[in-house]
Formats: C-alpha cells, structure tokens, sequence
C-alpha cells in the first residue's frame, strides 16, 4: 500500500474522508480529480452541527436532557452527521480493528445510553467538521503527483511520411518521429533538437528556475515549457517511458516505502489501541462492581479516555510529514523514491563522489587557446578545427566545438593521422601538424617560448597540443573535463554539514588530483575498477555508517547499489544509473545533494515534532480525564485538533527552503 493510500486509509480510519480513489495515470490523458469533499458532505455536516447546537442551547435555556425536543435535534444530528461514522464503526468491530471510527461510534452510543444526547449530538459533529478539514489538509499534501500527472499534454504535432505536420495523441507517437513545439506551449515527450533555438523553462522537471537555451542536439523533458522560439526535435521516448513519466512512476513507488519513523509508529498504535480499550473497559466496570459507585459517571469516564486516547494523530502524523517531503523534494528538482532515503539522510555522515559527469562535465572541452606571435587568433582556430574535422579523437572534437557551425572550415587534402602523436593535413598547399608534445619535438619544433606555455598546461593535467606549420608552431591548445563551476560551492556546503567527502575515480591519479584540489576534496581515489568503488563504499560504510554515493555511470552502478544511499545524476546520468540510485538530482546540480540532507534533517526534526505533540497532548488530556475534567466533546476537540495540528506542521515541509 501506498503513502497516498495510507494517507487515504488513516483519513477514513483516524478521521473518515470521502472514499474517492485517487486518480492514475492513463496511457492518454489523465483522469479529473474530484472534490475530495463533496458539496453534500459540506450540507449534511452543516445540518448537523446546527441540530447539536440546537439542543445544547435548549438545554442551556433550562430545557430537561432527556426532553423528546433534545433528543430528536441529537437523532437528527447523529443521523445526518453521523451515519459514515457509525456504518464505519460496525466494520470495523467485525474485522476487530478498534480503530477512531469505532471509538467514536462507542462514544455515540455509549453518550445516548447514559442520556446524555446533547454530548453525543455534538461529539458526532465535532468529529465531522474535523475530519473535512482534515481531509482538505492531507489531499494538499498529495497534490504533488496530481500536477505532475497534468504537466504532460495530451497531444503533440509531429511530421507525417508525406512532410506535412499533423496533431495527434502523444501517447501514440513513436521514438524516432521529428515533432514541433510551437512558442509558449509544453513539451509532449522527451527529444533531442533537431534545428531552431529557444529558450526552455526545466522547471517542472529539473528544478532550476532559469530557462535554458536549447538549440540542435539539446535535450529536451517532457512537461517543460518552451520559450519564444518554434523548435524541432526528434522523440527519444515515448509517453509512457519520457522523464515526467519516470518520475511520475518513481514518486508513486517512494510513497510505499515506508520510513523507520512510520514504521515504528504504525508497530506501537497496533498494540497501543487494544491496551487503551482494556483500561477503559476496567474504568468503565471495576469501580461499579467493586466499589458500588455509580454506572454511568464511570462509563461516561471510560468513554473520555477512550476518544482522548486515540492514537489517531499519532498514526496519522508521519505519512503526511514524509509525502510533503517528497513533494519537497520533487519541486527542488530531487527525485527521491522512498520515505527510508529521505528520513536516512539526516544521518549521512559521508558521501562519495564520481569524478566524470558528477564533479565534471563529462566531456572535453577547449580550455586554453593560446596564439604565439601576431597572428590573428580566429584565423589560426579555423585552421586547427579543419584539420581535427578529419580526425575521430575526442581531443579534435573538443577542438573542433570550440568552432562555430554557421561559420565555413577549410578544405583539408591528404589528411593523415599519426598514432599516438596527432595529425597532418595540407591547407591551400602548405602542409601543418597538430599533435602533443612528442610530435612537436620529432619536428624540431619545440622551443623555450612553447616550453613556457606548455609545461604549465601540462602541469595542470590537461590534455595539450600543438598547431604547427612546417617551419614554426602557431598555437597551443589545451583540452580537459572541465570541472563544473558550482562544484566548489558542493563540496563546501557539504564540509559545513560535516560530512566527509571522497573522490571515487576511474582516471589516471594525476587528473584526478588536479580536479580534487580546486573541489577542496582531500580524500581522492583513483583508477578504480567499477568493483574496486564498491569494496570502498563498504569500507566507508563500515566506518561511518550511512554513506552516500553520487554517480552518472553504469560503472558507478554497483557502488550507487551498495551505498545506503546512492545518487544519480539524472540528466546526464545513464538509465542504469538512474534506475540503481534511491535519489536523482533531475539538473545535475551537486548543491542539490546538500539541499537533500538538509530536507532530510528537516523531515526527522518534524517527524520528532509531530510524535512529541501527539504524546504530549495526549498525555495532558488524560491526566484531565483521570481527574474528571475533561468532558466527551473536549475530549474529542484535543483528538482532532491534535491530528490537525500535527498535519499542519508536517505540510511545513512543502515550503522548505535550504538554510
């Protein structure tokens, strides 16, 4: 069972809502959610509440508590009011589930046993308006996946065999298929741009709240929302496999994994209720049978406790604390998918980080262009990006990126690409080389000027090469896995939480601490084989217990596995990764892993919040009853407005904001 319908469940079984299904997702289009309180709800609960306030004002007037006018305003109040509760009530005793229903339905019937029909008139209303309102509050919770489940629309315009363009049900449309997306409208399914430019709201989905400009070959989400610009893209997923379907279908599988926290809760009202029940039956009968004292003040005390010692707030509290948390979560672009991830996270006393993708870009990318002499800078660029054109290494496709498109390349003849040195081509009849240190020295062209810009380079573990024509070198160019801007920042923000951090890597040592000395990372693990990460995430494990792991590979995967908590970078994480990992950061973002601990140690601070409210008052109320303080509508005020309040504090988690 899920969160949702465990919310649904200790609605109708703390505090009974209406019994409408929450809604699923259809393959084409998804399903309209009722009212979860419908308007006849609201008018029978209105009826009844004037009908209990009418007979305690007769009875405040003077009126005698057993006068036939009392009596019928309570039967009509009960009957209107009351009857969900009391049909309720008798299922539950033939299954011998003593849940609130039960309770209550014993305190109705027990309340007009003894005469007191005002008392059981009101105590059937209170419990009504209560759980209403209760019912509104707990369905704001779940509301998350509702939109989610709205963001995608139904229909996408997609090209025909014959090249016209036709709208059609996007449920029905094929991977590989070119599709538009008009200016101001939501993206059906996930693409990658085939030709226009715009700039696309991820909000939805990443949780980044600046658009992103996407041009030919950007990814594309389903459920984000497009710019000024007419953009074609070719579909990479269908409707039922896109990104919002996936985490559509991960938050509805988080929601039936149960937290330590609501396990534990749900293990101690199983045997707490049944106890109370037996206590009030021997207040209830001892002193009469004992004691000869009066029947109906120790039964109307039995039935005090019994409303007041419902652990329904208790029950009901942590569901409602982890949903909001999700949906947290969620809006911040971090897809966890379970309660036990998001409660455990407040433990984290270590985390493991990948290098490339996670720490880094995951590609090369130009990063030094240096031009020796005077000449001029776009002119020998164009050179070096013709000659790489030619060549498949990753080196000469960062070099040749770092050239615009639009703008045209030179005409290379008799290309030929030395192994393990670099490449040669002829350029309007001269010939020129570009290739790293080693072939520059065999051409006799290495000298203290390119000695003093290379060695650097070098130094710095990036990946240089040299552009030379046959008598003089004209630049240096420097590639690497650039690390990503906001990396620092992470890495900072996770030494404040005091949390230990380690690189987990499967390149060369000296580019890995390169990359780890401007992240601030001190503990760095190099040249690991994908079974190597693993053994260290159970070392780490063994020493500091709850450890998490951040990858975006499918040799990260048996480590994101083994973790306690694995992380994926879910944009430019790979499927293996995203389906092994318990959360995924939809923008790739590593100050979002600060921002879930912090959601996690918010989450465990309220969930101790709510567990300490619920006992709190519920222990007053008891000392009061035992006093013979507390009446039965009293009573059943500090039951509801117990569960209200702790619901109202658990919603807190859907404003989280990172400290």
């Amino acid at each position: 069972m899920s969160v949702d319908d465990t919310l649904a469940c200790c609605s109708s079984a703390c505090c009974a809502t209406n019994n409408a299904e929450s809604p699923g997702r259809d393959q084409t289009r998804v399903l309209p959610v009722p009212p979860t309180v419908s308007r006849r709800e609201w008018l029978a609960t209105s009826v009844a509440g004037g009908a209990a306030c009418g007979a305690e004002i007769l009875v405040w007037s003077g009126v005698d508590e057993s006068s036939p006018w009392i009596a019928g305003l309570a039967l009509v109040s009960i009957l209107i009011g009351g009857r969900g509760t009391l049909q309720r009530g008798w299922i539950a005793l033939r299954h011998l589930s003593l849940n609130i229903n039960f309770l209550m339905s014993l305190a109705v019937l027990g309340a007009m046993l003894i005469g007191q029909w005002p008392e059981a008139a009101m105590v059937i209303f209170l419990f009504g308006l209560a759980e209403r309102i209760e019912a509104l509050s707990m369905d704001r919770a779940r509301h998350a996946v509702r939109e989610l489940m709205s963001l995608a629309p139904e229909t996408v315009t997609i090209q025909t065999d014959d090249g016209t363009w036709e709208t059609v049900a996007a449920a029905h449309v094929a991977v590989g298929r070119l599709a538009r997306v008009k200016p101001g409208e939501r993206i059906a399914l996930d693409g990658t741009v085939v030709s226009g430019r715009s700039s696309v709201n991820q909000a939805p989905i990443t949780g980044e709240s600046i658009p992103v400009t996407k041009e030919a070959g950007h990814p594309l989400y389903a459920g984000s929302i497009n710019g000024s610009g007419m953009l074609e893209y070719r579909v990479t997923a269908d409707f039922n496999h896109s990104t919002l379907a996936r985490i559509i279908d991960t938050l509805q599988e988080a929601q039936a994994k149960r937290a330590p926290m609501q396990r534990f809760v749900e293990r101690f009202a199983r045997y707490y209720t049944p106890t109370v029940v037996t206590i009030a039956a021997m207040i209830a009968t001892v002193p009469p049978l004992l004691f000869d004292a009066a029947f109906s003040v120790w039964f109307y005390k039995a039935l005090v406790m019994l409303v007041v010692a419902c652990p329904c707030a208790l029950v009901i509290s942590t569901p409602v604390t982890v949903v909001s948390g999700l949906a947290a979560g969620m809006r911040r672009g971090i897809l966890i998918k379970g309660g036990l991830y998001l409660e455990q996270a407040h433990a984290l006393r270590a985390i493991a980080l990948d290098k490339t993708g996670t720490l880094t870009h995951g590609r090369l990318e130009m990063t030094d262009f240096v031009v020796l002499g005077e000449r001029n800078r776009d002119q020998v660029l164009r050179l070096a990006a013709s000659l790489e054109t030619h060549s498949e290494h990753p080196v000469a496709a960062a070099i040749t990126a770092s050239w615009e498109k639009a703008r045209p390349l030179l005409h290379v003849r008799h290309f030929e690409a030395l192994s393990g040195r670099g490449a040669r081509g002829m350029i309007a009849g001269e010939v020129y080389h570009i290739g790293n240190h080693r072939l520059l020295e065999e051409l006799g062209l290495c000298n203290p000027e390119v000695e003093k810009i290379l060695l650097p380079l070098e130094r710095d573990e990036k990946t240089v090469v040299v552009l030379a024509s046959s008598n003089e070198p004209l630049a240096v160019i420097a590639v690497a896995d650039r690390m990503r801007e906001i990396t620092p920042e992470a890495i900072r923000c996770l030494h404040d939480l005091g949390i230990a951090v380690t690189m987990l890597t499967g390149d060369n040592a000296a580019t890995a601490r390169a990359i780890a000395r401007h992240a601030g990372i001190t503990d760095v693990r190099a040249e690991l084989l994908p079974d190597e990460k693993l053994r260290a995430i159970e070392e780490l494990t063994n020493r500091f217990g709850i450890v998490g792991m951040v990858g975006d590979g499918i040799n990260d995967a048996p480590a994101l596995a083994r973790a306690p908590i694995g992380i994926a970078m879910g944009s430019t994480g790979t499927d293996t990764a995203l389906e092994t990992a318990d959360v995924a950061i939809m923008n790739d973002d590593l100050r979002k892993v600060g921002e879930f601990v912090h959601l996690g140690r918010a989450t465990r601070r309220i969930l101790w919040e709510n567990i300490a409210l619920a006992l709190g008052i519920k222990g007053f109320f008891l000392v009061l009853a035992a006093l013979g303080g507390a009446t039965l509508w009293m009573a059943v005020l500090a039951d509801m407005g117990t569960s209200l309040l702790v619901i109202f504090n658990g919603r807190r988690l859907l404003k989280f904001r990172t400290p």
